[in-house]
């Protein structure tokens, strides 16, 4: 007796489906252009194979039972999925990658990554596209490891890391920041490391798997609230939960209204060097050649470290 996967084959599929809508099996071969025998040995085989009835015999009409017709619908479904998989494989023949990852670090504008996604689809490649959410080292980590293609806001020294290249994309200013109702707020400056110990530091979480992971501005015996993106960490301080450093840019319209206040402290002010990289490819498909495209344009560059918009 042949298997399922032997006899549900695309053929058999729309033979099925040929004599459903022709409503008899001498029809459906008269279609096909095959002996009505040859249409009924091949239903008779794949309903041995399912061991089912896929059409009730007990009348002249060729009637779908329900599990026939479940076929039908999941076959109709197959049969599209082939062509569209026909279609893709000859599109990505053309130079698309079937699939393009980006590792977007979490202090980088999302919305400006969205409004290139947005352009990209308007080209209507065959890629599909994957954004993952990292932080800290997880997002270099995650074009090294194989899990991105394309890696936006990596605070890393990229060059160091085997295969991969890398270019700027400016340097981020952080700023001191607490909400107005922070114990901190009304303190005079600069804020000692000691003064900053007795208060709560909220803190990204490195995206890292493997490995040690990374800490940025945190001070021995200091309480900690670790949360998983840097827009998550503007939202804890603007609720007074605790203080830190976040980029200017992402601060900068609560600044401007009060709603966060910049203190200076004895560490100084924080710039960081933030860079794409990708791994290096002596062929890069035509999806990942588009993305560095547009990180060649300085106002892209610029705008993915400073164009955030502000949550309501």
């Amino acid at each position: 007796m042949p298997a399922p996967f032997e006899v549900l084959t695309p053929e058999a599929l729309s033979l099925l489906r040929t004599v459903a809508h022709a409503g008899s099996f001498a029809a459906g071969a008269r279609e096909l252009g095959l002996v009505p025998s040859a249409v009924t040995y091949r239903i008779r085989q794949i309903e041995d194979a399912l061991d089912v009835l896929l059409f009730d015999r007990s009348s002249r009409q060729a009637r779908l039972t329900p599990a026939g017709a479940e076929l039908l619908r999941e076959g109709a479904r197959l049969l599209a999925e082939i062509d569209a998989v026909a279609n893709r494989v000859k599109r990505v023949a053309t130079g698309w990658e079937p699939q393009l990852t980006i590792a977007v670090d979490t202090v980088v504008s999302l919305t400006v990554v969205m409004e290139l996604v947005h352009v990209f689809y308007e080209l209507a490649p065959v890629t599909r596209l994957r954004l993952r959410d990292e932080s800290l080292s997880g997002t270099l980590e995650a074009l090294t490891s194989g899990q991105a293609d394309l890696a936006l806001g990596v605070a890393l020294e990229a060059s160091n890391a085997g295969g991969v290249q890398s270019r700027l994309l400016g340097e981020m200013p952080f700023v001191y920041a607490v909400a107005p109702h922070h114990p901190l707020a009304a303190l005079p400056e600069p804020l000692p490391d000691d003064l900053l110990r007795r208060h709560r530091a909220i803190a990204v979480a490195d995206s890292v798997q493997r490995g040690p992971a990374l800490t940025l501005g945190l001070l021995a015996g200091q309480d900690v609230l670790t949360v998983p993106t840097m827009r998550a960490k503007l939202d804890a301080q603007l609720r007074g939960l605790g203080a830190g450093f976040v980029p200017l840019a992402m601060a900068r319209p609560y600044l401007e209204t009060g709603r966060l206040v910049a203190k200076e402290t004895q560490r100084g002010a924080r710039v960081v060097r933030i860079s794409a990289a990708w791994r290096t490819s002596s062929h890069p498909g035509r999806a990942l050649q588009w993305w560095l495209a547009q990180l060649e344009r300085p106002a892209t560059r610029a705008a993915l470290i400073e164009q955030h918009r502000m949550p309501q």
